[in-house]
């Protein structure tokens, strides 16, 4: 099972980060407006990480697939703030100045905001997708759906 949540957390944290120097390319990167794919990404990798699951043990309960896209997206989240700190500290040092100026904010420690404000994003999307995915996984409590 841990091979599945470090597989989809690394493709998941990839699609990402190739995204945004996508986005990057392009001078793109610093409009808030576009990292609404990011949500698409994550969901999109945390959906295959429960289907997967499910595919290779079906007797799964409801708490095991809910783990299964839950640390997918955590990993996922790690891997690209670790990514985003190294970019934001060590390639582009302007880059969160610029952005939490756009936000209006004007804060000392511009840079642990940007990456606090990550992992925050990152968990919270992580849980409203597997909530909103394990709706379309999990058992029926149904009678009439259920067979005998």
């Amino acid at each position: 099972m841990l091979k599945i949540y470090l597989k989809y957390g690394f493709i998941i944290a990839m699609s990402l980060i190739a995204y945004f120097l996508m986005m990057k390319l392009f001078g793109w990167h610093e409009y808030p407006a576009f990292s609404i794919l990011n949500a698409v990404l994550f969901g999109g990798g945390i959906y295959r990480a429960i289907q997967t699951q499910m595919k290779k043990q079906p007797g799964n309960e409801y708490q095991d697939l809910w783990q299964a896209g839950f640390l997918s997206g955590a990993i996922a989240t790690i891997i690209f703030t670790f990514f985003m700190a190294v970019y934001m500290y060590q390639i582009d040092t302007v880059f969160a100045q610029e952005m939490l100026t756009g936000w209006g904010l004007n804060y000392n420690a511009g840079v642990l905001i940007m990456l606090f404000s990550m992992v925050l994003m990152g968990m919270s999307t992580s849980v409203v997708c597997v909530l909103v995915f394990m709706q379309r996984f999990k058992r029926s409590w149904n009678p009439s759906k259920i067979t005998t």
